[in-house]
């Protein structure tokens, strides 16, 4: 497994370039044929690459991964491969590629992988811009999705994240000179000032939805007044219900500045992965554990979303978190714990066969997600 992990690390894969992404395919393509003994359906996407296969109908279980990462091409000069003290460092090993090991090692593991399917998407660090139709059709013909993401804080399992919804809002007002006529202008900076506090007094704190403005960008030079502005705002959400209530305070701003006017343009967003979609999951991990004489795994809540999220919005029952133990990800000190990768597969294979014969409800109480257009 480790020389697994080593060849997926030492081939580079960041979500910007294709051609790193292409060969990142081959060598996972060539990672689970050797372990399962057959070949992946290689999908394009504007040029990403998508791989996926299909045992049987493969309508049971949906295995859910990705192979892209945020490092860029020679990342591994400065922090290479290797093993000290029994963790494992390199760019992208903990987020994902020792999942993707864990992930095809629990595969070759079955008697049978009968009713499987598995998708390693090339661009979740992007946000799944061209995989999450692609998700959410796999998502919507499986019965459980199990997503092989590193784990939270001791092993834990992954129960909940908060859904991400990104916005922007554009300011148009007039320019004047600042000196000769101020007063014949719209100040679009006067009215980001305005939206910015109103933003913030949207967050509900570490529970709730939280509201962040972030890049903020006002006017051209020190004496003309801005007639444009801008300010791009991250929310988090734990459930549908925060969701709605950002969105529709957020699409719902009106100018206070006379004469101004005020756009809400949206970017990506991922639907938030309640309690309720690993529930039934969560429990049957944790008696396979037991069944194997693993300690309690324990569960947790994040504020980072993950393909996971995109499967968990369709009404799919989805659990996170069942890739390596370790930590650091995106940061020079990302790490795996090597010894944790057999038992994290074993435990995935047992979650897997007891699927297999015991499908979960379906009934997740999620609300399928609507679009709702790019501007308003």
């Amino acid at each position: 497994m480790i020389d697994d992990v080593r060849t997926l690390v030492t081939c580079e894969s960041p979500s910007s370039d294709l051609a790193a992404l292409a060969r990142s395919a081959d060598v996972v393509g060539e990672l689970g044929a050797r372990l399962t003994g057959s070949e992946p359906e290689r999908l394009l996407d504007d040029g990403r690459p998508h791989l996926r296969w299909r045992f049987g109908d493969g309508d049971r279980v949906l295995l859910l991964g990705h192979h892209d990462t945020v490092w860029p091409v020679g990342s591994l000069e400065a922090h290479p491969c290797r093993v000290v003290d029994g963790a494992m460092y390199g760019p992208g090993c903990f987020d994902m590629k020792a999942g993707l090991v864990q992930m095809f090692h629990a595969l070759a593991m079955l008697p049978d992988p009968d009713g499987i399917s598995v998708l390693v998407t090339g661009d979740e660090e992007l946000g799944a811009p061209t995989s999450r139709e692609l998700i959410e059709e796999e998502a919507r013909r499986a019965r459980a999705v199990l997503v092989f993401e590193g784990s939270a804080d001791g092993g834990a399992l992954k129960t909940a994240r908060k859904g991400i919804a990104h916005y922007e809002l554009r300011i148009h007002g007039r320019a004047a000179h600042a000196g000769l006529e101020p007063w014949a202008g719209v100040n679009a900076a006067v009215e980001l000032a305005h939206h910015v506090l109103a933003l913030a007094e949207l967050d509900a704190g570490p529970d709730g939805a939280t509201v962040t403005p972030t890049v903020l960008s006002a006017g051209t030079t020190q004496n003309t007044v801005p007639d444009e502005a801008s300010v791009r705002v991250d929310v988090r959400v734990p459930d549908a219900d925060e969701a709605r209530r950002v969105d529709d305070a957020i699409r719902a701003v009106t100018p206070r500045v006379p004469g101004a006017r005020v756009d809400v343009v949206t970017g990506p967003s991922h639907p938030p992965m309640e309690p309720s979609s690993s529930a039934e999951l969560y429990g049957l991990a944790e008696e396979v554990a037991a069944s194997l004489g693993i300690d309690p795994l324990g569960s947790a809540r994040v504020g980072g979303a993950s393909d996971g999220n995109v499967a968990a919005g369709v009404g799919t029952p989805t659990l996170d978190g069942l890739g390596a133990v370790g930590g650091g990800a995106h940061a020079a000190g990302e790490h795996v714990l090597v010894d944790h990768m057999p038992v994290r597969a074993e435990l995935a294979a047992g979650v897997i066969r007891h699927l297999q014969e015991r499908p979960v409800s379906t009934d997740s109480g999620v609300d399928e997600p609507k679009n709702r257009g790019e501007r308003a």
